[in-house]
């Protein structure tokens, strides 16, 4: 395949991913944004003024990071889950595997499919947490860059998942059992300064709470880690599932078999 075919390859699969969770948005969109807001009404609004300030800021501005964060890693792991599993078990990915289509660009279609989604529901969130928080972001390349390489990373957990998933009941056994304790335990709504050491140190196995400062460094200047850290943890676990997502397609495991 040529250049043009590749990106044709590439746009086409890009833009079915686009299509797919922007006709039901009411489903997509709306919910996660609900949600999120009833996080910001309890938490913020009747526990936070009992907590009074954490690592310097109002409780309420320092969980609008995590909660905004918490939204993309969630609806960019979904999307791709559920899109690729519905494709492998309609035989759509079987077809894609034996045309000339590399298979970096299949994986980078899907990907990009729900890099949209996650950052399509993180700036929703965004926008309602104005209501609650005047926002001022210190860093703005770095909260981008960070947000971006975050739903990078989920959604080729998600395609991961999918590939391993046998029925519809295993693309929700990972989210519910692994990604969503992380996430709580992440530093959504506290700093890991307030646990005792050895929590501290258990709590530095989580990727997530990498993420989560990462990106709250970005926003309010306010980290419990160095940037480079959380920029290093992202960049690796990418290399790494993006390598393992590639071997998987190329062997045709759980498609081919």
């Amino acid at each position: 395949m040529n250049i043009q075919q590749k990106w044709v390859a590439y746009y086409t699969i890009l833009v079915k991913e686009v299509l797919r969770f922007a006709r039901i948005w009411v489903q997509t969109i709306v919910p996660p944004v609900i949600t999120t807001a009833l996080y910001f009404v309890i938490f913020g609004n009747l526990i936070g003024p009992q907590i009074g300030q954490m690592s310097g800021h109002a409780y309420m501005d320092f969980i609008v990071p995590g909660l905004i964060m918490m939204a993309v890693i969630t609806n960019s792991y979904a999307n791709v889950v559920s899109s690729f599993y519905g494709s492998k078990f309609q035989g759509n990915i079987a077809e894609m595997l034996v045309s000339p289509t590399p298979n970096w660009i299949i994986l980078a279609g899907f990907v990009s499919g729900g890099v949209a989604r996650g950052l399509a529901v993180g700036l929703a969130v965004t926008l309602v947490s104005l209501l609650f928080s005047d926002l001022n972001v210190e860093h703005v390349f770095i909260t981008f860059t960070i947000v971006l390489l975050t739903s990078t990373l989920f959604s080729l957990a998600g395609l991961i998942n999918g590939v391993y998933a046998t029925s519809f009941d295993d693309i929700t056994i990972v989210p519910t059992f692994v990604l969503t304790p992380l996430t709580y335990l992440g530093g959504v709504f506290y700093s890991i300064t307030m646990l005792s050491p050895f929590w501290q140190k258990l709590s530095l196995l989580n990727p997530i709470l990498y993420m989560v400062n990462g990106f709250r460094y970005g926003i309010l200047g306010a980290s419990d880690m160095t940037i480079w850290l959380s920029y290093g943890v992202v960049s690796g676990f990418i290399l790494l599932l993006g390598g393992f997502s590639l071997y998987l397609l190329h062997k045709g495991i759980g498609i081919r078999s």
